[in-house]
């Protein structure tokens, strides 16, 4: 029996280390080249207590080399200064509006409404959503119209490069990109039909207006907290084209800013990684985290070194393609999958009880 499931721990270990292979590989980032003007995009930005934030991508945004935009920002009832400071930006930029929240309608999470609604004022041929606290360079924009275009795609998403500060933040926010990368070759979200391959982050993504007015996205889900997953389903379902990318330096996002931050954070959407099964979120954690325990007893060292230069190579590929600290990812392995154990903890917890909570709203 320890034999078998060695054999298993090793297969998956190897598995994951040709998925990250071909994530690093094959169409990982957006295309290098991009249009400077082309249709009108709408960039989106649901706001809720960013006044830390806001500012700089709002900077970010005037200064693409993209310039047919237009700058939306819905304010979600903050209760600091995210307003006043969108206002400023309004009176000397005429790209750039408002929307105040009349308040939030029976049945909507604050976010998807907040999409929603920004859909509504939307006058592109493309919406980008953006989140508030995401830092976006060069020529993003350009180049996800030139990708959308050439690919002939309804919706992209990426994972921004995740900026990692403290140590909190080290011992949590890798954990994501470990098992996006290490689990899901990304260039089959486009090239294969299957609904199971795919995914998202409501940090960026870019819909051509079109396809989003057909299918109203952000209404279907109006109270799902992994609202961007789901979306990415329901285009493939729709026979919707759907890339799933990962963000190069022009595409950043400081995610959580400290250990409970990310805890919570992640606890929302950890089990949407896994198809929402407990079952295989616990079995994945077992597997990477104990599954040495059955190598170690039951096979020769010369297979139990080659497992371990596979998972290795594996954490480093995928902290290359992430553009991620190598040196810390190997370094910080053990508190990283006990970390992920702890996501799994607490999302049970949440579900159980429905604790969940975000910037001071109850999401149960």
């Amino acid at each position: 029996m320890m034999t078998i499931l060695a054999y298993i721990v090793i297969s998956f270990a190897f598995i994951q280390l040709l998925v990250s292979a071909v994530n690093l590989i094959f169409e990982t980032y957006l295309p290098a080249e991009g249009k400077k003007d082309g249709p009108l995009v709408s960039v989106l930005i649901p706001a809720r207590n960013e006044e830390e934030n806001i500012g700089n991508i709002l900077d970010d945004l005037l200064a693409q080399e993209y310039r047919n935009i237009e700058v939306i920002v819905f304010d979600d009832q903050s209760d600091d200064r995210t307003p006043e400071i969108v206002t400023l930006y309004t009176i000397r930029e005429k790209k750039i509006s408002l929307i105040d929240s009349a308040g939030l309608p029976e049945g909507w999470l604050g976010k998807n409404y907040a999409c929603h609604s920004l859909a509504q004022s939307a006058k592109g041929e493309y919406f980008l959503f953006l989140d508030a606290d995401v830092r976006i360079s060069g020529n993003v924009i350009g180049r996800a119209v030139s990708f959308s275009d050439k690919k002939r795609l309804d919706l992209i998403s990426s994972f921004p490069r995740q900026l990692i500060e403290t140590p909190g933040e080290m011992i949590t926010v890798p954990v994501m990109n470990y098992i996006l990368v290490s689990l899901l070759p990304l260039v089959l979200v486009r090239s294969t039909r299957f609904i199971s391959l795919s995914a998202a982050n409501g940090q960026f993504m870019f819909f051509r207006a079109g396809a989003y007015k057909e299918l109203m996205p952000h209404e279907k889900v109006r109270n799902n907290m992994v609202e961007d997953i789901h979306i990415a389903r329901m285009f493939k379902k729709a026979g919707k084209n759907v890339s799933c990318l990962l963000g190069d330096n022009d595409l950043s996002c400081r995610m959580y800013r400290g250990f409970r931050d990310a805890v919570n954070g992640f606890s929302k959407n950890v089990i949407a990684f896994f198809g929402n099964s407990f079952l295989l979120a616990v079995l994945f954690f077992l597997v990477t985290t104990f599954g040495f325990l059955a190598v170690l007893a039951s096979m020769p060292l010369s297979i139990f070194a080659a497992y371990v230069v596979a998972c290795i190579t594996a954490r480093i590929i995928i902290s290359v393609a992430s553009r991620q600290n190598v040196f810390y990812n190997l370094l910080l392995i053990i508190p990283l999958q006990f970390s992920l154990g702890l996501f799994i903890y607490r999302a049970s917890i949440n579900k159980i009880f429905r604790r969940f909570q975000w910037k001071g709203r109850n999401l149960g």
